[in-house]
């Protein structure tokens, strides 16, 4: 019978979710919706001295706000609860005592001392990466030095110590990842990663792997920086004698700066000019004083963009398209598509996504962002006044915000006009020409544009003028700028009364000769 498709992704609450974090969540949704299964979300958060309040909340209200929906968690709950690991912690012991049984873990009592002494004795060798492995362990103080009984002493009488894995001397450790094929590492190269810490709690790489055993995970998704650590837990599947039932792994590659110089990591956070973060996160530096860490929801990113974004970081259909919703990125998703090599971080496509996203939603829900930007600046606009306001404007818009600046035209008379525009184009045969297109302009009150357009017309030539010599210094009149939206449908938008206003108050204003 084949097993259902089981995924996790299983961030530390150790601060704000990292858009790499994001990806890999992302990923492991992709595939869970395509291929019927189910997302699962745990809270690993073993290390306590790094738990910072609020990052647990963050990162589900991060998800929510991608629109990357959790089956199983922490909040939603499921059959193999509780979902995060502190509340776990009585259940990693007795696998720990089971490797240790079976001789494949042992206890370690050497003291911080000890360990440092031994990494000097080491480093001046010259022995590169110092460690505790196969053959530094023989020199130590553990289970596999000492005697039974000094062993048994020193754990009855309540010595500090840490159960490490015993790993193989020589042996070659071997995986099939889905993104890098065969992986091959010599076991020299690992070393007796800790499982269990001197305080009870499990490492990362114990909780790991029982986690991901009981929740019957069948997939695997994460990032390269896990890569070096998969063969540790290979190793574990293997002695805990759940090889058979292993997940597959797949390890994505790197988001790197936009310079492509490096890791675009937590700490490059605003420091190039662009979030790193799906939402603002308030936190506190090391002096305890108030941090701020701007987000892509704050900055006017939309979920959908930045999604689509996100997926491209190391994935591509095969196809020219670049646009999917988060249903054809379901449907068009594979782990053989994801390449090996490291993406470059181009923070001008996340502002083109933002911007086809943007400027295809419905003129109306546009709309309610222009209505509630002008709301907060004291400026009260109908619906309809904001629905056409919002169709002309969002071609010029990368973010909601940019509605209302576009809109300040409509709601404020031009204060200067532009110098350029008027030196050229303005001479008393166009101010006489757009005098008159004033003064009738107010007989035609539900004129369409092209009506206007055609009023416009009419003066023009029988000023004996063509239309090309007085549009850009109407435009100039009306708005004040030698550029921007559709002047007709800007003249429409206003009405006869104020436009005609705004034209006289132009001649009367700017030199004739």
């Amino acid at each position: 019978m084949e097993r259902e498709v089981r995924v996790r992704f299983a961030p530390s609450p150790t601060g704000p979710l990292h858009i790499g974090g994001v990806r890999t969540a992302l990923y492991n949704y992709l595939l869970a919706r395509k291929l019927g299964g189910k997302m699962l979300l745990r809270i690993e958060d073993t290390d306590q001295n790094r738990f910072v309040p609020g990052a647990e909340q963050y990162i589900m209200d991060a998800l929510r706000w991608c629109g990357i929906e959790i089956d199983e968690g922490i909040e939603q709950g499921g059959p193999h609860a509780p979902y995060r690991q502190s509340e776990r912690k009585p259940m990693y012991r007795q696998y720990a005592d089971q490797l240790i049984k079976d001789g494949y873990a042992y206890y370690a009592f050497d003291t911080p001392e000890e360990l440092d002494a031994m990494r000097a004795r080491l480093t001046a060798a010259k022995v590169p990466n110092p460690q505790y492995n196969s053959i530094t362990r023989a020199q130590m103080r553990n289970s596999l030095t000492l005697p039974a009984e000094e062993t048994e002493q020193l754990l009855s009488a309540g010595t500090p110590y840490v159960i490490r894995l015993k790993v193989p001397r020589k042996e070659e450790v071997r995986f099939q990842d889905l993104i890098r094929g065969w992986v091959v590492v010599h076991s020299s190269a690992i070393d007796d990663k800790v499982l269990m810490k001197s305080d009870g709690m499990p490492t990362y790489h114990l909780a790991n792997i029982v986690d991901d055993h009981l929740m019957e995970i069948t997939h695997v998704i994460r990032g390269e920086e896990w890569l070096p650590s998969a063969p540790l837990h290979v190793l574990l599947y293997r002695y805990l004698g759940w090889e058979d039932t292993m997940p597959q792994f797949a390890h994505l590659p790197l988001l790197l700066k936009p310079d492509g110089t490096g890791k675009l990591s937590k700490r490059d956070g605003d420091k190039l000019g662009f979030p790193v973060f799906p939402l603002e996160f308030h936190g506190t530096d090391a002096e305890g004083q108030p941090t701020v860490s701007s987000g892509y929801r704050e900055a006017g990113y939309l979920p959908e963009a930045f999604i689509n974004f996100l997926a491209f970081l190391g994935w591509n259909p095969g196809t020219p398209q670049e646009l999917f919703t988060m249903d054809e990125l379901i449907e068009n998703f594979t782990i053989e598509r994801v390449s090996k090599s490291p993406a470059r971080f181009d923070q001008n496509k996340v502002r083109w996504y933002n911007e086809q996203y943007l400027r295809a939603k419905p003129d109306a829900e546009l709309a309610q962002y222009l209505i509630d930007d002008l709301q907060k600046q004291g400026r009260e606009v109908s619906a309809d006044k904001a629905t056409q306001i919002a169709a002309l404007v969002k071609e010029r818009a990368t973010f909601p915000a940019d509605l209302a600046q576009e809109a300040q035209l409509f709601f404020e008379r031009p204060t200067s006009y532009d110098e350029q525009v008027i030196s050229k184009k303005w001479n008393p045969a166009v101010a006489a020409t757009l005098a008159e297109f004033a003064t009738q302009l107010p007989t035609t009150p539900d004129a369409s544009p092209d009506e206007i357009k055609a009023l416009l017309t009419q003066v023009v030539e029988s000023q004996g003028l063509k239309i090309g010599q007085v549009l850009q210094a109407l435009r100039v009149a009306v708005t004040g700028a030698g550029a921007g939206p559709d002047l007709m449908h800007i003249m429409h938008i206003l009405g006869p009364q104020e436009t005609a206003e705004r034209i006289q108050a132009a001649v009367a204003a700017l030199p004739a000769a």
